[in-house]
């Protein structure tokens, strides 16, 4: 299923092909693509990949985990947003933000403004399946991470729905979801991409 809300403000009338001229942000839950569709939606483009995350960790000279650890999550996510904020008024790329990032106000009113937003929408199976043994992702550490997964869906896929553009991500090969993203992309924004295919 793909989903757009229609052309935008930021689409203005139908044009030719042409480079991408503002960043795309995949948000979602951990689990739900944003990584591996990333890469390769940033590679059929040839622009950048940034993943939200590593970013975080360089900045803070130590990884997430650690950060919840010895910080807490508030901390956390006091530098996410700083970093969020930094890499959404770089250049164009292809940004994979964090699970909670799009959770923020501030964050979210920005990347509407600056970005095009595309949720990774998966469900609670695919997440469980992809997210199991993976001991990097504090939310997961010490509960059911099922259960996890499944409050964080009541509470976040209401407010990822606010996304320029849905696509589900389940079962298909991640090279059909990135050409499905990236059709919805150029419809969204009235524009065929110049690709690197």
């Amino acid at each position: 299923m793909v989903q757009t809300q229609g052309p935008s403000e930021k689409s203005g009338a139908p044009k030719n092909e042409g480079a991408l001229d503002r960043t795309i942000v995949l948000v979602g839950l951990m689990g739900a693509g944003k990584s591996c569709i990333g890469r390769r939606l940033a590679g059929r483009l040839g622009i950048p990949f940034i993943d939200a995350d590593a970013e975080i960790e360089q900045a803070a000279g130590c990884s997430i985990a650690e950060i919840f650890q010895k910080y807490g999550e508030p901390y956390f996510r006091d530098g996410e947003r700083r970093v969020m904020t930094r890499l959404l008024h770089g250049t164009p790329s292809i940004l994979a933000a964090g699970g909670g990032a799009f959770m923020d106000p501030d964050t979210r009113a920005l990347i509407r403004e600056r970005a095009v937003s595309v949720w990774l929408k998966a469900d609670l199976d695919t997440l469980s399946q992809r997210t199991r043994g993976r001991t990097h992702r504090p939310l997961l550490n010490g509960s059911d991470p099922r259960e996890v997964l499944a409050r964080l869906i009541d509470v976040r896929y209401p407010v990822y729905a606010e996304s320029d553009i849905a696509v589900e991500t389940g079962h298909d090969n991640p090279t059909l979801t990135c050409t499905r993203v990236l059709a919805a992309v150029e419809e969204f924004l009235g524009a065929r991409l110049i690709t690197k295919d």
